[in-house]
């Protein structure tokens, strides 16, 4: 678990930080895949976590969301329009080709069984002094979070931090494939940049502390 700022920590699920999820303060934000629970677990064997929020109901974000609320005894929220993903475990119908072989296999193998929702979130709520912004366009109810004291903002899948074949570091929409409406996505990313983040955290990709990369970013889209 690595320390990005305060209260706030990493966890890489993946090699070169392929796929993360993030503490902050007492609060899980995703889950990772079904086969991350031990690392996850492993990683918050020495802090106490009250909550988990889903940015969103996508396999590599839900997979360990069960087991992680029922092992440490915690509620699951996320948005309302993720609800019914999060809850029955069909995480890819919102895909715009669900019958692709890759979201076939992200159903099979990446995709945990649903989990009740206790409590959703919306646009401008706040949990663990972050505040709740709606990102839709990845997926339907996207969720990001921003703390507006030092910057820090939970990305998801809105950008992506990496080219996610070569693993090469680097901004960049979300995969057509896994997004549900590229253009309202778009819209989301300039959302995002109005905030003027300092620190962007991703589900792909390393920590980027912004020094003009977002900016030259959006620019370009």
């Amino acid at each position: 678990m690595k320390n990005i700022a305060k209260d706030v920590y990493q966890i890489p699920l993946f090699p070169r930080n392929g796929i993360n999820c993030y503490v902050v303060e007492d609060v899980l934000i995703d889950a990772g895949i079904k086969s991350s629970s031990n690392i996850i677990l492993n990683a918050l064997k020495n802090k106490t976590i009250s909550k988990h929020v889903l940015t969103h109901a996508h396999a590599d974000h839900q997979g360990s969301s069960k087991i992680i609320c029922e092992t440490l005894n915690i509620p699951l929220w996320c948005s309302d329009l993720e609800k019914q993903a999060a809850e029955d475990g069909n995480v890819i119908f919102e895909y715009p080709n669900p019958n692709h072989i890759i979201s076939k296999f992200q159903k099979k193998f990446w995709a945990g069984k649903g989990y009740s929702v206790s409590n959703t979130l919306k646009e401008g709520d706040h949990i663990a002094g972050f505040t709740v912004v709606e990102t839709p366009g990845h997926s339907s109810g996207h969720l990001s979070f921003f703390r507006e004291s030092d910057g820090v903002l939970i990305v998801g899948d809105v950008m992506i931090n990496m080219n996610l074949l070569t693993t090469v570091v680097g901004l960049h929409e979300p995969p057509n494939l896994f997004t549900t409406d590229q253009e309202l996505n778009r819209k989301s990313i300039k959302k995002l940049a109005s905030l003027k983040p300092k620190i962007l955290c991703f589900g792909h990709g390393p920590v980027l502390v912004n020094n003009g990369e977002l900016e030259k970013f959006v620019n370009k889209i």
